[in-house]
């Protein structure tokens, strides 16, 4: 039988309590920072994500749990300077989403008030607005997290800028622009190849390609990853087809390669 979600958390807090004790804790665990700790944070909430790309719900189970040993250790270490703990990080994101919610936990006025999705998302960004501005003054592009994937805090920077005017009224500028960034990378490579212009130009060209999808409302890191699945997909085919011959990719040629490409292709388009 599930044990209550209160006591089940008390008890992740006590393991956390004891992994962390300067006497009998762990060595590993004890000697971890904000800054040790925090690569493992970002790749949990990738492994949550693979889950659910997965349709693995099992997994997702158990990386939803990685995730939150994630939080528990982060509030533990703050604990023990006296910053904050666990029940400050709980109370804090209460708070914002009765705050965030008035549709839902405001006044009867407030509450029904929302009557979609993009309703909603378009009062958070307001409440979120707001709540910056009571912080003191701050730029247009302010608070968009450095680590974000560079996908991902592209878009988020080309929303901020949007939202004061600076911004392509529709998709197809943005296309002529993804052909402009193109042809700078075509002539760097003609000219030689100076490796960090060309870096440069690849990064327009990529921000381009990220502003392109924000207007076509596709989630770039989501197409990315599709296809990342298709290439892995079509090469392990090319595998399993070699394999079945007797040989290996590295022992057929590029030609061969890219007509066996040109054959998993076609079959997965019939």
């Amino acid at each position: 039988m599930t044990e209550p979600a209160d006591s089940a958390v008390s008890r992740l807090l006590a393991i956390m309590r004891r992994l962390r004790d300067p006497d009998a804790g762990c060595p590993w665990d004890r000697e971890q920072t904000f800054a040790t700790i925090a690569p493992y944070t970002v790749e949990e909430a990738y492994e949550v994500a693979d889950a659910i790309a997965r349709d693995d719900l099992p997994a997702l189970k158990d990386e939803l749990g990685d995730l939150l040993f994630q939080v528990v250790f982060h509030a533990r270490m703050a604990e023990e300077t006296q910053a904050f703990a666990f029940a400050d990080v709980v109370d804090a994101v209460c708070a914002k989403m009765e705050r965030r919610h008035p549709h839902v936990f405001g006044t009867a006025e407030q509450r029904g008030a929302i009557a979609s999705a993009a309703d909603q998302t378009a009062a958070w960004e307001r409440h979120k607005e707001r709540e910056r501005a009571q912080a003191g003054p701050a730029g247009t592009l302010d608070g968009v997290p450095i680590a974000l994937p560079a996908t991902t805090r592209a878009v988020k920077l080309q929303r901020r800028a949007a939202r004061v005017g600076f911004d392509w009224p529709d998709a197809a500028p943005v296309l002529d622009k993804v052909a402009e960034e193109l042809d700078e990378v075509r002539r760097e490579m003609a000219g030689g190849m100076a490796r960090d212009r060309l870096k440069e130009e690849l990064g327009d060209l990529l921000f381009a390609c990220a502003n392109l999808a924000r207007h076509l409302d596709i989630d770039p890191e989501a197409a990315l990853r599709q296809g990342n699945a298709k290439f892995e997909r079509r090469f392990r085919w090319i595998e399993r087809r070699l394999a079945d011959q007797g040989k290996t990719p590295d022992a057929v040629g590029l030609d061969a390669l890219e007509a066996l490409w040109q054959e998993v292709k076609r079959a997965e388009t019939r």
